[in-house]
């Protein structure tokens, strides 16, 4: 069954959607309200936390993918410098650090202005790219936080997407 076949009518709202995919997926999610839906997704590397919330106002859906991590102050310059190039390998979002809280996070925002709806399958890409980003970068960024190595050195193991099949 396509992802899609649920919604016939042209009206639904994309948090609905959200919650239709997590119950496919079987991830653990909390409707948190109308316009917002948080998950775990669990990857490879650990447990993400994505959230994605409806804005009526700019009519966009936005997702937000986390994970924990708490580096040395004296390695934030080669997080921000890392930061910069893995972000020039992202097309669709990006990462940024939240001191504050203290996660590494993963934006992009899906513009739905005109009144468009998402499509299931939309949704499910946006959730899979921003997991698939994180699981990607996730061990340079390991590498030049702990690890001790600069960000061009962290870079070499970042996983390349792949292309095609074997």
């Amino acid at each position: 069954m396509a992802l899609s076949e649920p919604y016939l009518e042209d009206d639904i709202h994309p948090i609905d959607i959200v919650e239709h995919l997590a119950e496919h997926h079987e991830w653990d999610f909390d409707r948190i309200g109308d316009d917002q839906i948080a998950m775990a997704v669990e990857g490879q590397w650990r447990t993400y936390s994505v959230s994605l919330s409806w804005s009526g106002y700019d009519e966009s859906l936005r997702l937000v993918c986390t994970f924990e991590m708490e580096p040395p102050d004296e390695r934030l310059p080669e997080l921000y410098a890392l930061l910069n190039t893995l972000n020039d390998h992202c097309w669709a979002g990006a990462f940024t650090w939240w001191a504050e809280q203290k996660m590494m996070v993963y934006r992009y925002g899906l513009v739905l202005a005109g009144g468009q709806t998402a499509s299931p399958e939309q949704v499910d890409t946006m959730i899979s790219s921003a997991v698939m980003a994180a699981e990607r970068f996730y061990p340079a960024i390991q590498l030049a936080v702990w690890g001790g190595k600069s960000p061009k050195d962290a870079m070499q193991v970042a996983i390349a997407e792949a292309y095609g099949r074997a």
